[in-house]
């Protein structure tokens, strides 16, 4: 079974990827960051990395789809390839960061590879204000995540919430992750795991 957690930057994606993956003894799949060649740059000069990166999460992701279910596994991912197609590339294209030439070049291939892709068995969408994404960006302090604007994440944000609003390629949970703490509050964690455990009795 494969399950996936989606989220804007700081939303908690990895942090309850880990917690429900030790909770449920599932296999862990992160996104990779610390060892992503082209994150750095792009912070820094994102006109002059944008397609490269995004070319880049594309390959990522296919690669982890096909791990996951060629595994046999029940694996828990930390976002989806479908995040990098609706939310950052055409994002990034907007705002005047990447080419019309390089954004049509990289949706193209997206739109085939997505072809071959099987959706989660659960999504679970991780729901966050921009003032709750700068808090637990900043909580985390990681050096390249310095420079992000509140206007890009506000954009990422609008972006998350039109393409969660019209999914409908299988079954979705939605957590508001505003008023509660599931990293440092217990009870708040068991709110979680029950939404989450009532999704699962219908996949089982």
């Amino acid at each position: 079974m494969h399950i996936a957690i989606a989220g804007n930057i700081g939303s908690g994606k990895t942090s309850l990827t880990e917690i429900l993956a030790h909770h449920y003894g599932w296999k862990p799949h992160f996104e990779e960051v610390d060892d992503n060649p082209y994150l750095e740059d792009f912070y820094e000069d994102m006109t002059r990395w944008a397609f490269a990166l995004q070319i880049y999460f594309l390959k990522s992701r296919l690669a982890s789809v096909h791990q996951i279910r060629e595994s046999g596994d029940t694996v828990i991912q930390d976002r989806t390839i479908y995040e990098d197609a609706y939310i950052f590339a055409p994002n990034l294209h907007d705002m005047g960061l990447m080419s019309s030439r390089d954004y049509d070049t990289y949706f193209s291939l997206f739109e085939l590879m997505s072809s071959f892709v099987q959706p989660p068995d659960l999504l679970i969408y991780l729901r966050a204000s921009v003032p709750t994404l700068v808090e637990q960006i900043q909580r985390r302090g990681r050096s390249y995540e310095n420079n992000i604007r509140l206007d890009y994440l506000k954009r990422l944000n609008e972006r998350y919430e039109a393409w969660i609003e019209k999914y409908t390629i299988g079954k979705l949970l939605i957590i508001d992750t505003n008023n509660i703490d599931f990293i440092r509050n217990k009870a708040d964690l068991s709110s979680v795991i029950d939404k989450i455990e009532a999704e699962l009795n219908g996949l089982f």
